[in-house]
């Protein structure tokens, strides 16, 4: 990889790190809802008026089914689950918690695309799971039912995650990754958007959440997709992919500094235990020349 690919997938890596604490808080003032919908929807039309200057064609007519499953599959619902967990759960174990993805990814791979669970994938599927377990069990003092609740629906935001990748590797060869980036943001937007009416705003919305929205979708969504995709062009999804490796250490280092969450020895052992199954799941396996979906909430 040359410098600047290196750069773009720290910077990556950092921006999908920092979004779990952009959730942690926005959702207490603005709900899951309005949090999630909010992103995906500035995000969507940012990129689609960036779609209009660089006069890409998106394809709509064409393709609007197939980005409004991946919008509803791969943004709406997960980052509806992640915006949930943030209410309960620190972001820090959030993040760990989502570089579970490739492991789901590769189990929906075997089921419908046939491909082999091989020794080290299996090895790296226990690594995995047992990171996870730790990671919930150990690494945080709050055992209430809403936690549970919270840890499952971000394990839930994996699964979906895993799926929409298979999804795109089987049905969406011929799906432009820039289109994909852009028109499923806001189709999930789309989605969202008549839950609102059951999900009032929780608290008051000041200047500062206002702005802390903008930079939300504008930074973790638009920037974040940009970047993801150019990766993907540039080095080939496999090594894109290794940005799962690096978000739960940005993601731990931004919720101790900037809000104060506490890192216990079961956590670090535990992401260490998923990085590590999710590596052995991912650096064996073959890239193929087509898009894939974006694991991140």
């Amino acid at each position: 990889m040359r410098a600047v690919d290196v750069i773009r997938l720290l910077a990556l890596a950092a921006i999908w790190g920092g979004s779990f604490i952009f959730m942690r808080v926005l959702a207490p003032v603005l709900g899951p809802v309005v949090t999630a919908d909010l992103r995906v929807l500035i995000a969507g039309v940012a990129l689609l008026l960036f779609f209009m200057v660089i006069r890409f064609d998106p394809q709509w007519r064409r393709f609007w089914k197939e980005y409004l499953l991946i919008g509803a599959v791969n943004s709406a619902i997960p980052f509806y689950l992640f915006s949930f967990a943030a209410l309960h759960i620190p972001a820090s174990l959030s993040v760990i918690l989502n570089s579970t993805a490739p492991l789901f990814g590769a189990i929906f791979s075997a089921i419908w695309l046939g491909e082999r669970i091989t020794i080290g994938k299996g090895i790296g599927f226990i690594l995995g799971i047992t990171g996870v377990i730790l990671v919930a069990y150990k690494g945080s003092v709050n055992t209430d039912p809403m936690f549970v609740w919270a840890v499952s629906a971000c394990i839930g935001a994996t699964v979906c995650y895993g799926f929409v990748t298979t999804y795109v590797k089987r049905f969406c060869s011929e799906v432009a990754p820039m289109g994909i980036a852009g028109c499923s943001q806001f189709m999930a937007g789309v989605v969202l958007a008549p839950a609102i009416i059951f999900s009032p705003i929780r608290g008051t919305v000041t200047l500062t959440v206002a702005g802390g929205v903008l930079v939300f979708a504008l930074l973790c969504s638009a920037v974040a997709y940009l970047l993801y995709y150019r990766l993907i062009a540039d080095v080939g999804p496999t090594k894109t992919l290794t940005v799962t490796f690096l978000m739960p250490v940005f993601g731990m280092l931004w919720g101790s500094l900037f809000l104060r969450e506490s890192i216990s020895a079961a956590m670090i052992i535990g992401a260490a235990m998923v990085i590590s199954g999710t590596g052995l799941v991912l650096l064996i396996r073959k890239p193929r020349p087509v898009a894939l979906s974006i694991a991140e909430p």
